[in-house]
């Protein structure tokens, strides 16, 4: 039946208004929260109960929130909760570096740390200077024991960079996975053999070393080759565990689709097996439905188990998605391929459906401008996991009511870089 309030003649309800979802959005928080609250992505100043005038620390770091020399470097601050500020730069992935960046560090590398007026690059470095400042994160990152964990990541990192990076022909592809797998065997031993759930008993700055390339391992390798990291190695999978307690992480953790698009840029280059499985966890990992599981008989435990984090979603997680589109919708709209007037119902369908509105079919031919605003959601810069799937979900439930065809199919991802995740036209908000 056609609803007689709907002026475009299409069934159901008419999306709510602008004002409509702002009342139902949750409030964002204001600087001084975000400077005393949970590890975000949106803070640019962090205090731990110090006083502003006590700062030392001012880190450089990307405005994606995604590189993995700087969560590192991040990360370490905040387990340590070291009061510091934040300056955000461009990755040259993503858009071009800022002239005042490269005047301050000419090769324009990431990340950089100002300590009391001395500007430190490399993030070994930056971590090695920040224990002589303020004390190691558990044993020194050059104790003995320590440096032997470093080299095994340097061993897994090349094992990971040696499957994913190069198209190997089948006998080559199977060596590559063996060789990865040994690497990723000794990280599982040396877990286990801990007294704790981390490398050394309690969460250290070794574990903060690990931690940004093997989560994009996890996402990177499930994507391309079916290889599931956690379901094949318990010790890992507590480890994750273990780290999806902290809020610390929780406030730096990427997703898998984030993961999963924005590293071929970066590395080089990504290439899939094409087999079975490495297929269906792709278009899993891209169109949903979210969580994303395991086929049953796939894996080595539950396959119901989420295979991205083992966190439940937070109950305001919709809201916040919902809050963070909102304050900045305008650009969203005026990026969108449809054009700000044409994809504005479209966009206010899906939110309505974020809201808790049910389901609400959009005009036709709108299905391509859904898939791209989904497909360019960045964690965390963007928002949280969970948020970023709230959102997901809802574009695409939306995108698949399109009258003119649920198949409508998106527009590509670049491969050779992300300018269209160009943050600069929202900083001029």
């Amino acid at each position: 039946m056609i609803d007689p309030e709907r002026p475009d003649g299409l069934p159901g309800a008419w999306p709510l208004d602008w004002a409509e979802l702002t009342r139902l959005a949750s409030p964002l928080p204001s600087e001084a929260e975000l400077a005393s609250g949970a590890t975000s992505a949106q803070a640019s100043l962090r205090l731990f109960g110090a006083a502003e005038n006590q700062v030392r620390v001012t880190l450089y770091r990307d405005h994606h929130a995604w590189c993995p020399y700087c969560q590192k470097v991040w990360l370490w601050l905040e387990e340590r909760r070291i009061p510091y500020r934040v300056r955000k730069v461009t990755m040259v992935c993503y858009g071009s570096k800022e002239r005042w960046y490269t005047q301050l560090v000419p090769s324009g590398m990431l990340p950089a740390l100002d300590l009391d007026g001395r500007l430190i690059t490399e993030s070994d470095r930056i971590l090695l200077s920040l224990e002589t400042a303020f004390g190691p994160l558990g044993p020194s990152l050059n104790d003995p024991a320590v440096l032997e964990l470093r080299q095994l990541e340097r061993q897994l990192f090349r094992a990971w960079c040696d499957w994913l990076c190069h198209p190997n022909a089948a006998a080559s592809e199977q060596r590559a996975a063996a060789r990865f797998e040994a690497m990723a065997g000794a990280l599982a031993d040396a877990l286990a053999s801990s007294p704790g759930d981390f490398l050394m008993g309690d969460l250290s700055g070794i574990d903060l070393v690990f931690v940004p390339y093997v989560e994009r391992m996890a996402a990177s390798l499930a994507y391309f080759k079916g290889y599931l990291l956690r379901d094949q190695h318990a010790p890992i999978d507590r480890w994750f565990t273990a780290l999806e307690r902290r809020s610390t992480y929780l406030g730096t953790q990427s997703d898998f689709h984030t993961h999963a698009h924005d590293l071929p840029p970066q590395m080089g280059g990504c290439y899939a097996n094409g087999e079975p499985l490495q297929q269906w966890l792709a278009a899993r990992i891209d169109r949903g439905p979210w969580p994303v599981t395991v086929p049953a008989g796939e894996s080595s435990t539950a396959s119901s188990r989420d295979l991205e984090t083992s966190q439940a979603p937070p109950p305001d997680a919709a809201r916040l998605a919902l809050s963070r589109v909102l304050k900045h919708r305008e650009v969203l709209l005026a990026r969108n391929p449809l054009g700000a007037a044409a994809f504005d119902l479209p966009l206010r369908c899906a939110l309505s459906h974020l809201a808790g509105q049910g389901d609400v079919v959009p005009p036709a031919g709108s299905a391509v401008g859904l898939r791209y605003l989904a497909d360019r959601i960045s964690v965390p810069r963007d928002m949280p996991l969970h948020a970023a799937r709230e959102l997901r979900r809802s574009l695409e439930r939306t995108a698949s009511l399109d009258p003119s065809g649920a198949a409508e199919p998106a527009l590509p991802i670049p491969l050779p870089h992300r300018r269209d995740q160009d943050p600069a036209p929202f900083l001029r908000r």
